[in-house]
């Protein structure tokens, strides 16, 4: 009669149930890998309004000028223009935020060329200063009155996108009106066959 007390698993049960366990993480980490790529679209896509957001409202309550400023490939550079008399003094920097390393402020081939609120043609990653022929600029600048403008006085519009590169329709847009410095965001569908930028 032999004795329970000495029995294991042998060298073969073991490797197979680490190779269940190897098949089954594999698995699992194949089928988690579009949710964890569409996280750091969303993460991208809400830290870029929240700064843009949470900017605007400083310059109404504080009575400063907010500058944010996009850099390819993903950055957003903050800084504080303090009014002084007569002569305004150089911005000061606040902030600086960086997108995830897979995510870009970028445009898709083939994006709408109705672009969202009619800003841009679709082919320019930060597009502002729409409508004045001062060509594409890559800043908004915050007001104390909740407008957005430029360096020179004029209404500041304009768009930003926010992408991965191959990855098309899980590719955001963000806009920023002059007058009222509204900003709204904006997902890439397909509609009735048609690509459209839809409001989030």
């Amino acid at each position: 009669m032999r004795s329970r007390k000495n029995r294991g698993f042998s060298l073969l049960e073991m490797m197979i149930v680490i190779g269940i366990g190897l098949t089954v993480a594999g698995v699992s980490v194949m089928t988690l890998m579009p949710m964890l790529q569409e996280t750091h679209v969303d993460q991208a896509y809400d830290t870029t309004l929240s700064v843009l957001r949470n900017y605007r409202n400083l310059a109404v309550s504080t009575s400063k000028r907010y500058i944010v400023t996009f850099t390819a490939p993903g950055t957003m550079t903050v800084t504080r223009w303090d009014y002084a008399i007569p002569v305004s003094p150089a911005p000061v920097f606040v902030a600086s935020y960086t997108l995830p390393p897979d995510i870009k402020f970028a445009v898709q081939p083939g994006f709408p060329a109705a672009a969202p609120d009619g800003f841009g043609t679709g082919v320019t990653a930060m597009d502002f200063d729409q409508g004045m022929g001062l060509g594409s600029q890559n800043y908004v600048m915050f007001m104390p009155d909740g407008s957005s403008q430029d360096t020179l006085g004029n209404y500041n519009s304009g768009i930003v996108y926010v992408s991965r590169i191959n990855d098309y329709y899980r590719s955001r847009a963000l806009t920023v009106w002059g007058t009222t410095g509204r900003i709204r965001g904006w997902r890439v569908y397909l509609q009735a066959g048609v690509n459209k930028w839809v409001q989030q």
